[in-house]
């Protein structure tokens, strides 16, 4: 007698994080919202905000980068993360400074080349994150 053919499983979908291009582009687009940050005159505010020294919350900020997108588990495997909320919690965040944030990650994601396809994705996952930390 015949077995009835067995379903294939479809592949995972890719993660957001493959889809980037993986921990290189994803390093790029970290490295590219301090350039931002640090270089327009637009968002001196939030620039105020960090210190003089942008190399390491350039580093965390890929770190939680590629853990939050689906890659390996970079950012809370590290001895200083903290949640997004809590790390932020002492920092005056209006609506101003969201959006000189928002704007730093839309150019950064922009020059990453960051494809159309999962764009809207990376854009309402960020919107709804930054939301979480207006607290003026």
């Amino acid at each position: 007698m015949n077995e009835p053919a067995q379903a294939e499983a479809a592949p995972p979908a890719p993660t957001p994080y493959e889809l980037i291009g993986g921990e290189p582009a994803i390093r790029r687009i970290a490295q590219r919202f301090y350039e931002v940050m640090a270089s327009d005159p637009a968002v001196a505010p939030l620039r105020a905000m960090h210190a003089p020294d942008l190399a390491p919350m350039q580093e965390r900020l890929g770190d939680f980068l590629v853990q939050w997108t689906g890659g390996p588990p970079l950012y809370f495997s590290r001895s200083d993360a903290r949640c997004m909320g809590q790390a932020h919690a002492s920092y005056a965040i209006d609506a101003a400074i969201r959006g000189q944030w928002l704007a730093c990650m839309a150019r950064a994601l922009d020059d990453a080349g960051v494809p159309a396809t999962i764009r809207p994705l990376i854009d309402q996952a960020c919107e709804r994150m930054t939301g979480g930390m207006v607290n003026r």
